[in-house]
């Protein structure tokens, strides 16, 4: 069973949003990972960039497949996690200990489209 943290908003497409002010740390969950294996890339937007809820911000490769990630809020991107540049891999390790970008929202009613731990973890099943 994959790992679901209470506290984090969760989308239908397996991203993930942990909450700190105005910012969200975006990543993909848990599960995500599992279903993908091993990562070897991580395809991340630039700093300053906007991100829309509901589209495509990234990718992420495994030896199994390529997933397109897409942004569970609307925002900029203050940060990305150069870790993943060099570490791909620490994904597969810990998906919410290792975002992938940290955005400032623009609109947090957003949130409200997506689901808590256990609306996430009844969806996986």
């Amino acid at each position: 069973m994959s790992k679901v943290l209470e506290g984090l908003y969760y989308s239908e497409s397996h991203e993930y949003v942990r909450v700190e002010g105005e910012y969200g740390y975006i990543g993909i969950t848990d599960y995500a990972q599992n279903a993908l294996g091993n990562v070897v890339y991580v395809d991340m937007p630039e700093v300053d960039d906007e991100v829309t809820a509901g589209e495509e911000f990234g990718a992420v490769e495994s030896v199994k497949a390529a997933s397109d990630l897409m942004a569970p809020v609307s925002g900029t991107v203050v940060e990305v996690n150069e870790a993943l540049d060099d570490q791909p891999e620490l994904v597969n390790q810990d998906a919410y200990e290792n975002w992938i970008i940290k955005v400032e929202m623009s609109d947090k009613s957003e949130l409200d489209n997506l689901m808590d731990a256990a609306a996430y973890e009844a969806f996986c099943k």
